[in-house]
């Protein structure tokens, strides 16, 4: 049931009136997460007067969660953050269906929670998670929003939208869990989530009512220190789990290498150009001695005259997420992808198989 007085903004927009606002009241979201993302996106999930939510998470409210997390409160501390954000909910609007689980995401209970639901949207920013989501979604056939904080960085992107690209396509392969730092280690500032749940809030919006243009096949890009955005294109490579060359995608693959491999390669005579794609601070810490230190890996487009497109190029940065970021770039800017190889397991990977190869400071 539509409450026109309470949505009447929405009924305003021609592009949304009275039957956009019905289909978002008679829809189902899943939001895995009630913390940094799925504060933002639960809230305004909310306010838009979805019909039912579903929240899940497994966490406690925490004193260092209220930086950014601005559904819980003080007095919530201690409390499981998926039974906080469904008091959050109810007060604000009392009308609208809430299903809270106080439980993780897994293998066993995926399927059966995500049944029902038109769509789902990640706010966890645990990278495990994501592939069963993205392999969930597939199988059930639902779209999922993907949000991803990192220190001053999101990123926001459509998945399996009308069978389109899949977070495997974007992604191949996870990095070993230990290598990605999670908030509690990198830090993250307190707003940014706000502004990416909020961006997965609006694709949700945009898919259920069918107006513009969703994030599917596209990785929205946000850097905050710049207050600048970019988008990145690719493609589905129409396998479910491993990336394949494909002609008709040709401008979206690249190859990738761990550190056994590429050294291996080397000692077999390989001489790709070798770049670092991370922070001049992470550089200057620690550096592969063969790797020339170019830019970080979102500026990599103004190092492009620097990087030759008639050879291999190798890039790494810690952990090979930010790399593959600086590849996709240059797959943009023209470069051959056949030629590019991103290090998987980045640095830390490398100081695992060549510890001699590392400069400290």
């Amino acid at each position: 049931m539509v409450n026109l007085e309470r949505h009447s903004r929405h009924v305003l927009l021609p592009q949304v009136g009275a039957e956009g606002q019905r289909k978002i009241s008679e829809s189902r979201i899943l939001c895995i997460g009630a913390g940094g993302l799925g504060s933002p996106i639960i809230q305004y999930l909310a306010a838009a007067g979805i019909g039912h939510i579903t929240i899940v998470d497994d966490d406690t409210v925490d004193i260092s969660n209220l930086q950014r997390q601005t559904i819980h409160r003080t007095s919530d501390i201690g409390t499981p953050k998926a039974e906080s954000a469904k008091r959050f909910v109810n007060d604000l609007d009392p009308n609208i269906s809430v299903e809270s689980f106080v439980q993780r995401i897994s293998d066993e209970n995926a399927s059966e929670i995500f049944a029902g639901h038109n769509i789902i949207i990640d706010g966890t920013d645990n990278i495990p998670t994501r592939y069963l989501i993205d392999d969930t979604c597939k199988k059930l056939g639902i779209t999922w929003i993907y949000g991803s904080v990192y220190r001053f960085e999101g990123q926001v992107s459509v998945f399996n939208f009308n069978n389109g690209p899949t977070y495997r396509d974007l992604f191949p392969d996870p990095p070993p869990e230990h290598l990605i730092p999670s908030c509690s280690e990198a830090g993250v500032l307190g707003v940014l989530p706000g502004l990416i749940g909020c961006l997965q809030v609006t694709e949700a919006i945009k898919i259920i009512v069918g107006i513009g243009e969703p994030l599917s096949g596209r990785l929205l890009i946000y850097d905050s220190l710049e207050s600048t955005q970019r988008i990145l294109k690719f493609g589905s490579t129409n396998n479910e789990h491993v990336q394949e060359p494909n002609p008709s995608h040709q401008e979206t693959m690249f190859q990738a290498v761990d550190s056994a491999q590429a050294i291996a390669k080397m000692n077999d005579g390989w001489e790709p150009y070798f770049i670092d794609v991370r922070s001049m601070a992470e550089w200057q810490q620690a550096r592969i001695a063969s790797a020339e230190y170019v830019c970080p890996h979102d500026e990599i487009l103004s190092a492009v005259d620097k990087i030759p497109k008639d050879s291999d190029v190798l890039v790494h940065c810690r952990s090979g997420m930010r790399s593959e970021l600086a590849i996709m770039q240059l797959i943009q800017a023209g470069f051959n992808g056949e030629r590019l190889f991103n290090l998987k397991g980045g640095i830390i990977g490398w100081a695992e198989s060549k510890p001699e190869d590392i400069i400290q400071g």
